[in-house]
């Protein structure tokens, strides 16, 4: 088989059938397509096997690879919504009149590093549940 072949399949198994279940295996197999590209054959093969191996035995979630799916899916068929007014840049004096920005909560200076009870969803819009993680 085509070893540039397998190093793409390596790493697109990698991030679509292991995902974040084993993160350490989207690094592995990202440096085993890297040291083939450097190496080329057949010393490169060597960490293209050890690659397969790593995956065939990691733990298995497309969790992330399915929510990517479903939000894309759903931005095809909900179209485009208004940008919260409290998110919207105001770099005019007009867009300030406006209220753009007015009430934004900037995450970094809050006590826990993060805005509790902020939206960042068009009005409107229910919270989707897209990345469901599975227990691994």
């Amino acid at each position: 088989a085509d070893p540039h072949y397998l190093s793409r399949r390596i790493v697109r198994m990698a991030w679509e059938d292991i995902g974040l279940a084993d993160p350490r295996a989207l690094q592995i197999a990202n440096e085993a397509a890297i040291a083939y590209e450097r190496l080329g054959s057949p010393e490169g093969e060597l960490a293209l096997a050890q690659a397969v191996i790593y995956l065939a035995i990691a733990a298995k979630s497309n969790a992330g690879y399915t929510a990517y799916k479903a939000a894309r899916a759903f931005v095809k068929q909900d179209k485009s919504r208004e940008v919260p007014r409290h998110l919207r840049n105001a770099p005019t004096q007009l867009m300030k009149d406006l209220g753009h920005g007015q009430t934004y909560r900037y995450p970094h200076d809050e006590s826990q590093g993060y805005a509790a009870g902020e939206t960042y969803l068009p009005d409107g819009m229910a919270e989707p549940h897209w990345y469901r993680p599975v227990p691994r």
